[in-house]
């Protein structure tokens, strides 16, 4: 089980650092295309169309790294008071209880929105925009199963803590 945990917890982390890089990216770019409007009163649609591609991309491949990292707003009343034990059990539970099914929900409802998007291999409605919008609408199910993936990893690791207490 500790092998699976660590592979789960390996994809986000490389994911997260790799989307990274998209971050920084985005601010080049973001930069590029105010100084050539503004110095060189030009631009493209399909560069500025890349900065909201990108932003996507972070924010919806990110959330998995986040919460590998514990990064996500958590309502912290009494969770850090609570023993390991304690804790996993909220983990576990919020995984299976909150993140599971919201993930799923988000899949299921993306789902026929994003097939769409693929057999007509959608691209931007703009004149010199992107053609791969259908690639962007697939973060729609990228996102709920990278975090559910991570999800995984944090039940696991949580029943991990659980048993290894009951057997101390």
């Amino acid at each position: 089980m500790s092998k699976l945990i660590q592979r789960l917890e390996f994809l986000a982390e490389f994911t997260g650092r790799v989307i990274a890089w998209g971050t920084l990216l985005m601010v080049l770019i973001t930069f590029s295309v105010v100084l050539l409007r503004y110095a060189l009163d030009t631009g493209w649609i399909a560069m500025q169309e890349s900065i909201t591609y990108l932003h996507a991309l972070v924010f919806m491949l990110g959330g998995a790294y986040t919460l590998r990292r514990q990064g996500h707003v958590r309502v912290d009343i009494f969770y850090h008071r609570f023993s390991d034990r304690g804790r996993a059990w909220v983990n576990l539970l919020g995984t299976l209880l909150l993140l599971f099914p919201l993930m799923g929900f988000i899949f299921w409802i993306s789902w026929e929105y994003v097939i769409e998007s693929w057999k007509v291999l959608e691209g931007s409605r703009e004149a010199g925009g992107l053609p791969g919008v259908f690639l962007l609408k697939t973060l729609l199910l990228l996102m709920p199963l990278s975090m559910m993936l991570q999800g995984l990893a944090m039940a696991l690791s949580s029943l991990q803590v659980i048993r290894r207490e009951q057997h101390d």
